[in-house]
């Protein structure tokens, strides 16, 4: 096989794995526990099931235990969505995975961080791969 030949496979093998589809943001604004968004803002159990409508949000399933990375300040007449991960010896293949959810699914159990950053979402905050 001829070195161009090679190139010319790679890079349309790089270009079909490389799509990212940006979504529509869900909010300008978040609350975070520092500046990347990186501290678990608390701990939270699902009250009931959530099936992600597309690739920004995690599935939940009820007694699930969710860990909080942010908080969306929502527009007017928005719902409140927050982001996290879940965790669960039953759903590892979740374990993770961060993703946004309704806020009314799940009730907050402990709280790690009481001084909070406000942050201004990026687009790169609702993309999906």
């Amino acid at each position: 096989m001829s070195y161009p030949l090679v190139i010319l496979l790679c890079v349309g093998l790089l270009h079909q794995t490389a799509r990212a589809v940006l979504m529509d943001k869900l909010a300008d604004n978040k609350i975070c526990g520092d500046a990347e968004c990186s501290y678990v803002l608390s701990m939270a159990t699902a009250l009931d099931d959530f099936i992600a409508p597309d690739c920004r949000f995690i599935n939940i399933k009820k007694g699930q235990i969710v860990y909080v990375y942010s908080k969306l300040i929502p527009e007017e007449g928005a719902g409140v969505f927050w982001s996290g991960s879940v965790y669960s010896d039953r759903y590892v293949d979740q374990m993770g995975i961060i993703g946004y959810f309704p806020a009314t699914v799940v009730k907050e159990t402990h709280t790690f961080v009481e001084d909070t950053v406000k942050i201004t979402t990026a687009d790169l905050d609702f993309y999906c791969d």
